[in-house]
């Protein structure tokens, strides 16, 4: 018995230390790092300072428009995506004919990388050669800097995450479309219920453990935003479109801020925890509701 369980944790030890190294190191060094003043070019060893960089941080006007860019950012993203992509999945589950082109059609923006996204957008809306302007010189428009309008810039990038990342919502929406028992339709409509109540009564009832799973996912990587940004815009114009990562890479990256960027960095782990704890109560709470009714 003994031998046997040796030899388990013996199999499990390279996962484990393979873990350890790429999870649980990073994250303590991080922290430890947050109350110290390591400035990666300095000769003079770090010192610890307590709270005064996470302090600096709270107080920071940018790192507070950071904030507020990213909450924005991911209520406007992920409401709309959720929407649209059960619009779409709702309507292809509804179709006949074509469906397997128009799903595989819908799934391109999603399957490719941010990066790649962000050049293709980049070209696109540039205000010299881009198609986009090109378009709108047709109608007698002059050219317009979409990226470095700090009133357009932030909804430009909205626009390509949402194009991006709506074919994901609707993937996992419309699988979860196809689970729903189709009697309960078949019973819906035998006793006179119309379009919207079956939608509002059945489907969605159905299928709201795939949109709130929807929704967490996209809550904590719009979080994560940081690709097209650094791409597109740099977090400008007048800091307008910079996120709480940008803000990060551009303190412990750019400025070599090592300590001031890892507190940054750990509030910001905070920030989703909480979203995710509040999701996760909220889930938990309307599954027992829903199994005691």
């Amino acid at each position: 018995m003994h031998s046997k369980r040796r030899f388990q944790w013996l199999m499990l030890a390279p996962v484990l230390i393979l873990l350890t190294g790429l999870t649980v190191f990073p994250i303590v060094y991080t922290v430890i790092n947050s109350f110290t003043d390591y400035y990666y070019l300095a000769s003079e060893a770090k010192q610890y300072v307590g709270l005064s960089n996470y302090m600096k941080v709270v107080k920071d006007e940018v790192f507070q428009q950071a904030v507020w860019n990213t909450t924005k950012f991911m209520l406007l993203a992920v409401t709309i995506e959720t929407i649209l992509g059960l619009a779409i999945a709702v309507l292809v589950e509804s179709m006949k004919r074509g469906v397997k082109i128009l799903r595989v059609s819908i799934l391109i923006p999603s399957l490719l990388p941010p990066v790649t996204v962000a050049l293709i957008w980049q070209m696109m809306l540039s205000n010299h050669n881009g198609i986009i302007n090109h378009m709108l010189s047709w109608f007698g428009f002059d050219p317009f800097n979409f990226l470095m309008d700090i009133r357009i810039a932030f909804y430009a990038i909205l626009f390509i995450d949402i194009w991006q990342w709506t074919p994901f919502a609707f993937l996992l929406i419309y699988a979860a479309l196809q689970a729903v028992p189709k009697s309960q339709y078949e019973a819906a409509k035998v006793d006179g219920a119309n379009s919207m109540s079956i939608f509002r009564h059945i489907t969605v009832p159905n299928i709201m453990p795939a949109l709130l799973f929807v929704i967490l996912l996209r809550t904590i990587d719009t979080f994560r935003l940081f690709d097209k940004v650094n791409i597109l815009t740099g977090g400008g114009p007048a800091n307008s479109t910079t996120t709480i990562t940008q803000y990060i890479y551009r303190q412990g990256v750019y400025n070599l801020q090592i300590g001031y960027g890892s507190a940054a960095a750990i509030v910001m782990v905070g920030l989703v925890l909480v979203f995710s704890v509040f999701y996760i109560k909220r889930s938990i709470g309307g599954a027992q509701h829903d199994m005691r009714h």
